[in-house]
C-alpha cells in the first residue's frame, strides 16, 4: 500500500504545472470534447507507465544492492531538483493529423509527452525503489489523473488558481525525503 500511495502522491505534485497537464489545458480548450481526450489521457499514461514500470522492476533486479541504492538516492536527489523546473509545452507536441481523432490526437501526444518526463522517471525509480511494479504504476497513472482530468474539465479557469511554486517545492521535499532515506537506509530490496 505505500508504494501505491507514495507513487500517488508524488506523481501527482509533480504533474502540477507539468508539460503533460499544460497538455491537457491546450487539448481541452481547443478540442472542447473532454471524455475522449480524458479516455486517451488514461490509455496514454497507464501503457507509458507499464513500460516504466517494467524497467524499473528490470533495473531492480540487475542492479541490486548498494549500488541500486545510491542510483535510487541519487535520482530521486535529481527528482528533487527537476521538479523545481518549470516546464513549458512545445506547439508541435499538439500538431497531430486531425484524422486520427480527440482520442488518437490525446493518446499520441500525451504517450510522446511522457517519454522521458519526471513522471515517467518517476514511475521508472519508484518501481526499482519498491519492487511492487503493479502497485506503482496504478499509483502514478492515478497521481497523474489526479493532476490532468480537473484541467480536462476545468481548463484555465483552474490553473489560475493553483500555486505551482508551493506545489513544486511539497514534491521536490518528497522526492528530496525518499533520495535521502534511500541512501541513508540499509536498502536490502531482496
Amino acid at each position: 500500500m505505500e508504494a501505491f500511495l507514495v507513487s500517488t502522491s508524488a506523481v501527482a505534485l509533480a504533474e502540477i504545472g507539468d508539460k503533460t497537464q499544460l497538455l491537457a489545458f491546450l487539448l481541452a480548450a481547443r478540442f472542447k470534447k473532454p471524455w475522449p481526450i480524458v479516455a486517451g489521457i488514461v490509455a496514454a499514461t497507464v501503457l507509458n507507465h507499464a513500460i516504466a514500470g517494467a524497467v524499473g522492476a528490470w533495473i531492480a533486479e540487475a542492479l541490486g544492492g548498494d549500488i541500486l541504492r545510491w542510483v535510487l538516492g541519487l535520482s530521486f536527489i535529481a527528482m528533487a531538483v527537476w521538479t523545481l523546473i518549470p516546464d513549458s509545452i512545445e506547439e508541435e507536441e499538439t500538431k497531430i493529423a486531425r484524422q486520427i481523432g480527440v482520442f488518437g490526437t490525446t493518446f499520441v501526444t500525451f504517450f510522446i509527452a511522457e517519454i522521458g518526463d519526471k513522471t515517467q522517471i518517476a514511475t521508472v525509480a519508484l518501481a526499482a525503489h519498491y519492487a511492487q511494479a503493479v502497485a506503482v504504476v496504478a499509483g502514478t497513472t492515478l497521481g497523474m489523473l489526479i493532476a490532468d482530468v480537473p484541467a480536462v474539465f476545468l481548463a484555465d479557469k483552474f490553473a489560475a488558481k493553483i500555486p505551482t511554486k508551493f506545489v513544486h517545492r511539497v514534491a521536490a521535499a518528497l522526492f528530496l525525503a525518499l533520495g535521502l532515506a534511500t541512501l541513508l537506509s540499509d536498502f536490502e530490496l531482496f
